[in-house]
């Protein structure tokens, strides 16, 4: 039986105890730091060689606190079991039990005996970095959210016909917030004058004729409009504070989109995911950056767990409650992919797509499905579509899908 190394990972700091035979030959504690991490580097080595076999090393993940000790693992080429708080919260049950660092670490080592733990999947860095990047652009996009809450809510009081005329998502109108934030700011100017600015500001290619109707139709109504707010107002700065930032914000998630795309050319992944109708560079990139290397999965049934669509029943005596979804998974995947089915609905006349064609027949069959159930249906259905083509390296063909659908 192999020697096991339990670590109780805290900020900047680990609680560690080696245990033997199940019996305890070590405790102590050391910083996340070099000398620390070489100290235990040598422990082992030592261990290895009293013992003719290298160590199984398990600790608990904690987030970005626990981040530098898988780095020294892989770095030094150490397998290790990784727990989520949930798994080693219900292994390590106990009816009474005290709560320290300590007693956390040698619960991790006695119930190593116990329990067949599988080392982590260690994924290529290529994995790592476009789960790095795709939450960095969830961050962008859920402060774009907020500015955008913030700047419906000023605009309400300087110059509410803006959002009326042109679309607020557009380059344009953010544009034409910056230069014109309230009526009196268009009122001093001509048409050509205003005509030239927007033509002058706008990064994407406005012809004069739309510049020309744009700068008319912004003239009459800011003559008919009456702002709750002066032009003098702090709050008309701040609006085109906000429409500057948002602007920004739009660049740079077309920044990580285009990064991630970059990273992805040689993929195949990347490659089959967009050959699915209804999946661009964004949809492609996200699910690859929240899922992963698919190889660590072994089934389609695992990859589902995982995503949190899997099924989840309760039944007692006499109660049984209606099935449902764990949701227990990556909720971030699950949103990607949910919003993706939509997507290919909305694009069905562009390209066959069995998961289309599924979907209809979800809600046309005589005991019709409601929308939502049907939705995660697909998602279920694309799952074992996806896992299956990119395990054996094919690109997706409508006739073979729904051939075999």
């Amino acid at each position: 039986m192999k020697p096991v190394v339990a670590l109780d990972v805290s900020k900047g700091k680990s609680t560690i105890v080696i245990y033997d035979q199940k019996r305890c030959i070590f405790e102590g504690e050391i910083n996340h730091c070099q000398a620390d991490f070489e100290s235990l580097r040598k422990r082992m080595i030592l261990l290895e060689q009293q013992k003719g076999q290298r160590p199984e090393i398990v600790f608990e993940a904690t987030g970005v606190y626990s981040m530098a000790l898988e780095k020294f693992l892989q770095d030094r080429g150490y397998i290790y079991c990784r727990l989520n708080p949930l798994e080693a919260k219900l292994q390590t049950a106990a009816m009474r039990r005290n709560k320290t660092d300590k007693s956390d670490a040698h619960e991790l080592a006695k119930t190593h005996f116990k329990i067949n733990r599988k080392p982590i999947f260690q994924q290529d860095t290529y994995y790592n970095q476009m789960r790095a990047l795709s939450r960095y652009y969830d961050e962008v996009d859920e402060e774009l959210i907020q500015l955008r809450g913030k700047m419906h809510a000023i605009l309400q009081l300087s110059f509410p016909e803006l959002e009326r005329m042109i679309t607020p998502s557009s380059a344009l109108f953010l544009n034409i917030v910056q230069l014109y934030p309230q009526p009196s700011f268009l009122l001093v100017h001509s048409k050509t004058v205003i005509r030239n600015s927007l033509k002058k500001n706008t990064k994407k290619n406005l012809s004069l004729k739309l510049a020309d109707k744009k700068a008319q139709e912004l003239l009459l109504v800011a003559k008919n409009s009456y702002p709750a707010i002066d032009a003098s107002d702090v709050r008309c700065e701040q609006v085109r504070d906000y429409a500057s930032r948002i602007a920004d914000l739009r660049d740079k998630k077309e920044e990580i989109i285009a990064k991630m795309v970059a990273l992805s050319l040689d993929r195949k992944e990347y490659h089959i995911l967009r050959s699915f109708p209804g999946i661009g560079d964004v949809t492609a990139c996200r699910i690859i950056g929240e899922l992963g290397d698919i190889r660590r999965f072994k089934n389609a049934k695992q990859l589902n767990a995982y995503v949190g669509i899997d099924i989840m029943r309760y039944q007692s005596g006499n109660t049984q409650y209606r099935d449902r979804i764990n949701k227990r998974g990556n909720k971030k995947l699950r949103k990607i992919l949910y919003f993706m089915i939509f997507s290919m609905i909305s694009l069905r006349k562009k390209g066959q797509n069995h998961i289309v064609d599924y979907y209809d027949k979800l809600k046309k069959q005589p005991q019709r499905k409601p929308h939502k159930v049907a939705v995660i249906a697909c998602i279920n259905k694309f799952l074992k579509v996806a896992f299956h083509l990119i395990s054996h390296n094919i690109p997706y063909d409508y006739e073979i899908a729904s051939t075999h659908s």
